[in-house]
């Protein structure tokens, strides 16, 4: 689409009202008796995996700028909400309209700087904030942050005795997200390395550590070897992820963009060879690669590419 066209754009939210309603209409319908025999035999559980998928798929567009796919994959996640919401009716927990409030409400409660103190306080604010945020999303950022606390408190007041301040970070998040998020969490008390130059030493320390247990395991059946080598490789990626953080790289997005120079390079080395990549040897294997990368280096073919399997969904 030019540029023109998609800078004239604009959601009609009358249009918008009336195209929910009837995904509303028709997500009910189908897990109404008489409508489809799959989709009234889903739960909350056997769902839930496909929640994933099409985040992962929307997150895969996003990197590709497919907008046309994104819009689908958009549609897909959504129908991931509406699904929720409606077996959740179903059991008599709540409804979408349910949903859309408490949307609509954090979206009031936690901008005064666009809706006004009045009708943030109005959605539930019970934080003492500076709506005056002069353009500042720094200022807006904190306000959020403090109104978002405000929340968790009313939520869920501070019990008696000890409460970790990493309770707040999902366990349900993706590996490298958590170690990220909890990081930062541990950093605001204090507990962080200064600088991210004093992380080197610690790389050094947890690949040795990593070698040692690594080795030991090599000749040994004993489960706990295997098990140490892992802790040991989780110290080290944890360590990698803190790393990232101090140099404001988000690791999860530093390792997509590997695998993607992998892919390109990978598939390369298939194209360049004139023999299955089985019957090279190691060092044929290596100046392929170097020479995959010499001929990937600066050229088109560095951006982002499609998913191979995107023909087969």
């Amino acid at each position: 689409m030019p540029k023109e066209s998609a800078d004239k754009l604009l959601t009609d939210p009358k249009q918008a009202a009336a195209l929910f309603e009837e995904s509303a209409a028709i997500m009910a319908r189908l897990r109404a008796p008489g409508g489809c025999p799959w989709d009234r035999e889903q739960s909350f559980d056997t769902i839930r995996k496909y929640t994933l998928e099409e985040a992962y798929e929307v997150f895969d567009a996003i990197e590709r700028r497919d907008f046309p796919h994104l819009a689908e994959e958009l549609g897909d996640l959504l129908l991931q909400v509406l699904f929720y919401a409606e077996m959740a009716a179903n059991e008599g927990h709540f409804t979408i309209s349910d949903v859309l409030d408490h949307l609509n409400r954090k979206l009031v409660r936690r901008h005064p700087h666009v809706f006004g103190e009045e009708a943030s306080r109005a959605a539930g604010n019970e934080a003492i904030v500076d709506a005056a945020v002069e353009g500042s999303s720094t200022k807006v950022l904190r306000n959020w942050e403090e109104i978002k606390a405000a929340e968790n408190n009313a939520k869920s007041p501070e019990p008696a005795g000890i409460k970790s301040r990493l309770d707040s970070v999902q366990r349900a998040m993706p590996a490298l997200a958590e170690a990220a998020k909890i990081g930062s969490k541990a950093a605001k008390s204090g507990f962080d390395w200064p600088h991210w130059r004093d992380l080197l030493p610690k790389l050094v320390e947890e690949t040795a550590e990593l070698e040692a247990e690594a080795a030991v395991a090599e000749n040994s059946k004993d489960p706990a070897h295997h098990a140490r080598v892992e802790a040991e490789l989780g110290d080290l990626l944890f360590t990698v992820v803190n790393l990232g953080r101090h140099l404001n790289v988000d690791a999860e997005m530093a390792l997509r963009g590997c695998n993607l120079r992998f892919r390109q390079r990978f598939s390369k080395m298939e194209e360049l060879s004139d023999r299955p990549l089985e019957n090279l040897s190691p060092d044929e294997l290596e100046a392929l690669w170097a020479a995959a990368k010499r001929s990937l280096a600066n050229s088109d073919l560095q951006a982002p590419i499609a998913d191979p399997a995107e023909g087969a969904r």
